[in-house]
């Protein structure tokens, strides 16, 4: 295996000046740095991240975590933030804390271990001692983080109030929201609720709140709830739900009651991943700007690890796509 003194060799320069140019340290000329590039490709030398980062304040790393891997909302922002964080020069450490507090715990202190230059949240009760006393700045994605370095989020208040605003205007009176968790930490995805129940009671209309149990959430079955909620609640004509995968379970239980949508029934999803136009009919949803807020997660991040100045809270617009589930 081939070694710095080996790099150093065969590209002709002293060891200290090849250090020098992997850490990118002080003045180096384009021939130098040519020289070392190739060097390394001859001879499959790829740094040490772990070694190097010991004599470094941080790598050029950043944390994720998430509290699903295979949920289709978590894995669409993974992907657009790992490619942001690639066009800035940073790669991605990968946690799927799986919602477990102990599990979120061993996140944080790796990317303490591997001395993250920052990190990105996207599940919700994390504690954060453990960045607090090493300066690490943290982005919380649709999360809330107390003693955080800033908030991206979409506005959700607004997609709750156009969600419930189009069932209204497609002739729908008696409505339902699926998707608060029973007892979980504050969202942001909770004002979803609120702009619902705001716009419900100004057009004076009768609405239910269903919640859900985390064990839902976390293995991201929701029909037994849904068949609950309308097997006791018959009236319901519209339904808006806080993620697409829910809107479209809501799809199969109305298939298994034959409850025809969208004649006798309208169901509104929230996110607008891929899912929304691939079931049967397409679901209309609330397209939450997935991209927009990876590239800002990533740039207000970066800005941090700067020492910049950052916005606390940054809210990105939201808005209604029409499909055939209205």
């Amino acid at each position: 295996m081939a070694t710095l003194k080996d790099v150093a060799a065969e590209s002709g320069l002293a060891v200290s000046t090849v250090s020098r140019i992997l850490n990118n340290r002080g003045y180096i000329s384009e021939q130098a740095r040519q020289s070392v590039e190739d060097a390394m490709k001859k001879l499959n030398y790829y740094p040490n991240e772990v070694a190097r980062s010991m004599h470094k304040k941080n790598t050029n790393m950043i944390g994720l975590i998430v509290p699903h891997i295979q949920h289709p909302y978590f894995a669409e922002a993974i992907d657009y933030i790992e490619h942001y964080a690639h066009e800035r020069g940073y790669r991605i450490l990968l946690y799927n804390s799986q919602g477990l507090l102990e599990k979120e715990k061993e996140c944080i202190e790796m990317c303490v271990r591997y001395k993250v230059a920052g990190v990105i949240v996207c599940t919700g009760g994390i504690s954060l001692d453990g960045f607090q006393e090493f300066g690490i700045p943290i982005v919380g994605f649709e999360r809330y983080i107390d003693q955080g370095t800033a908030t991206i989020a979409c506005d959700n208040i607004l997609g709750g109030r156009l969600a419930a605003k189009c069932l209204i205007d497609k002739g729908c009176r008696h409505l339902m929201h699926i998707g608060d968790i029973i007892g979980d930490v504050p969202m942001p995805a909770d004002d979803r609720r609120v702009g619902f129940q705001q716009i419900c009671e100004e057009y004076h209309l009768d609405y239910q709140n269903i919640w859900l149990e985390r064990s839902s959430y976390e293995q991201i079955f929701y029909q037994s709830v849904i068949m609950d909620a309308l097997k006791r609640h018959p009236k319901t004509d519209g339904i808006f739900t806080n993620s697409d995968a829910i809107a479209a379970q809501v799809l199969q239980v109305c298939r298994s009651l034959e409850i025809e949508v969208p004649k006798q029934l309208k169901v509104i999803g929230f996110d607008d991943v891929m899912l929304a136009s691939l079931t049967t009919p397409p679901i209309t949803t609330i397209h939450q700007p997935i991209e927009e807020m990876a590239e800002c997660t990533v740039r207000i991040l970066d800005e941090a690890i700067a020492e910049k100045v950052v916005p606390i809270r940054t809210v990105l617009p939201v808005e209604l796509v029409e499909r055939e589930s209205t």
